[in-house]
């Protein structure tokens, strides 16, 4: 009887720091070269898988660790809502973001979460979030001239649930442009050697989440997870992409080594694409 009780006792103590866990939010910085010109910098801050309802960071909590960032743009990489009711609350926290005025905007990609809403109240969450001024993104772009030359902002749908269509995603864009992709699946990465980026960011693993020896649970979520690659900076066909372990929980509001994230990329300009027109002179 004591065995049972003592591992009661265990067992509260582990869910009790793996809850903890999920307020003690890890700010990445993620320095990447590009070919801006040289000088030129890019800095974007990145929320993916907040899941409001599984979600410990208060809009205020975030605000306090944001404020006084330097961004020029700011993207959410999927999977921030499941339920109609969190339409409202979820946009409390882009009045946070939207105070940080990001000169760029606030760009939205919907994971396979957002898609277990109701088509018609899905279609409410896009109106909402273009209400509040933020573009929302499902297989399309959007060119801006940035640093001397064009970013593309390509905003690819959710690859789990066979949404994305990458063709698609690239119709318009400018061909000397940079290429930054925004999704919610890393595994699309696997699907776009034909198809040139310069940078992608994502999420969708939670970096295991419960990361306890290893995520072994993540092996039905693609070949990237079975390859162990679930978080933070890898390279496919020399083209760099990143894996945010996101903001939010799924299932059980715990973690385990893993831990919430608020990610800042640098992409720093390397002045390659000024060579390349020099040559060409």
């Amino acid at each position: 009887m004591w065995v049972i009780g003592i591992s009661l006792v265990l067992f509260l103590l582990f869910f009790r720091k793996a809850y903890r866990n999920t307020f003690d939010v890890s700010i990445q910085r993620i320095e990447v070269p590009v070919k801006l010109p040289r000088g030129e910098e890019l800095r974007i801050l990145q929320l993916s898988d907040m899941h409001l309802e599984r979600l410990s960071i208060t809009p205020e909590h975030l605000y306090s660790l944001i404020q006084g960032e330097k961004v020029d743009l700011i993207a959410l990489t999927g999977d921030q809502i499941e339920q109609k009711r969190n339409i409202e609350p979820f946009m409390e926290y882009i009045r946070i973001l939207k105070k940080i005025n990001p000169r760029l905007g606030i760009y939205v990609i919907f994971g396979n979460h957002d898609y277990l809403m109701r088509k018609e109240n899905l279609l409410l969450f896009r109106r909402r979030l273009e209400e509040e001024g933020c573009v929302v993104m499902q297989n399309e772009n959007l060119t801006l001239p940035f640093g001397g030359t064009n970013l593309n902002i390509i905003g690819i749908d959710d690859h789990s649930t066979g949404r994305s269509d990458i063709r698609k995603s690239y119709q318009g864009t400018h061909p000397d442009g940079i290429n930054l992709i925004l999704t919610h699946d890393p595994n699309l990465v696997l699907q776009m050697k034909e198809a040139p980026f310069d940078y992608l960011i994502s999420g969708h693993f939670h970096g295991g989440q419960i990361h306890w020896p290893k995520p072994y649970h993540l092996a039905k979520m693609g070949k990237l997870a079975r390859m162990n690659i679930v978080k933070g900076l890898h390279y496919m066909n020399d083209a760099p992409f990143y894996i945010s372990e996101g903001l939010g929980q799924t299932g059980i509001n715990i973690r385990t080594g893993s831990r919430p994230e608020i990610t800042i990329h640098i992409l720093r300009g390397t002045g390659i694409a000024e060579e390349k027109m020099a040559e060409a002179i």
